[in-house]
């Protein structure tokens, strides 16, 4: 299949090969991390011969609240970011599963720290992605010394490029000692979420996640989770969550764009339940890959297919 750095990116109000999408070196958001972005997932399902955008309108929708949060100018229509979206797949003829990033940027050449009366500009991209975290085994996560950053701070609700030198410490840190992936604890003390995942354990059939005061992403494939179980009549709750909480679950999960559903086997080298997926995060992995496959018709309204 032809290299996917010559297929199309939205770039500069133009559509370009991607490896010529490329920036000034004096770019201010290259300066001073002055942008946000999203991460949007396509599934190829081979029997229907189709690629399905999974949550398109909700991307479109957070990446404006991104907007609102960090005084960026950014208004595009969700019919104008559809119709983008649409054409770099439908013209690079995407039919694998794929990873799409949409990334606003302060364009100025121009020196100082602020982001008010900058230009922003509005690219996006595509790259083949299957795992992005192995979901066929269990994790090994490591609760982090690094602090997440709290929302006074870096809000992790707009995706900012800037807040992911945290997550980028974090990881690092998990991957040398070992591990598989970092669990951050927030300025309170309480258990927040992943380097780029939202983060479930289940007590006694009940699923709990942090609440959105705990300085987390609004994740999409968060809500998605919990409305899953909704429909299988789960009950879940959002509240704070203790570190050591996380040793005695029953089962512990993270969620997200990149990650889906990726359960997690031991934390701190403590086995989690039995060490094994857990019949609650088995039941809703299950569903969430028959949604994002088009092969659950009850849920179809998430995805907008390609062809």
């Amino acid at each position: 299949m032809e290299d996917f750095e010559t297929r199309p990116a939205y770039f500069e109000g133009k559509f370009i090969p991607l490896k010529d999408a490329n920036l000034n070196i004096r770019t201010h958001a290259l300066q001073y991390a002055t942008a946000f972005f999203g991460g949007m997932r396509g599934y190829f399902n081979a029997s229907k011969n189709n690629l399905y955008v999974f949550h398109l309108e909700d991307h479109h929708r957070r990446l404006r609240q991104s907007a609102k949060i960090l005084q960026f100018h950014w208004k595009m229509p969700f019919e104008e970011f559809r119709e983008i979206t649409l054409k770099i797949l439908r013209e690079g003829n995407w039919r694998e599963n794929c990873y799409m990033r949409p990334f606003v940027y302060k364009s100025d050449l121009s020196m100082s720290p602020r982001l008010h009366n900058v230009e922003d500009k509005f690219a996006l991209y595509a790259i083949p992605l299957n795992d992005y975290l192995d979901t066929k085994r269990g994790l090994k996560a490591q609760v982090s010394s690094w602090v997440r950053l709290s929302d006074n701070q870096i809000p992790a609700r707009a995706k900012a490029t800037g807040g992911y030198i945290n997550s980028a410490l974090a990881k690092s840190e998990a991957l040398e000692n070992g591990f598989d992936e970092a669990i951050f604890l927030n300025q309170h003390g309480f258990v927040c979420e992943g380097s780029a995942e939202n983060l479930f354990l289940v007590r006694d059939g009940v699923l709990v996640t942090p609440g959105y005061n705990a300085s987390i992403l609004e994740g999409i494939i968060r809500r998605t989770v919990i409305e899953i179980a909704q429909s299988m009549g789960i009950k879940t709750v959002e509240r704070d969550i203790s570190r050591t909480e996380l040793y005695v679950a029953d089962e512990v999960f993270f969620s997200g764009t990149g990650a889906q559903i990726a359960w997690i086997e031991s934390i701190d080298r403590r086995i989690i339940g039995d060490g094994k997926m857990g019949s609650v995060t088995s039941k809703i992995r299950e569903k969430f890959f028959q949604i994002a496959n088009a092969e659950a018709p009850e849920f179809n309204h998430y995805l907008t297919p390609v062809y």
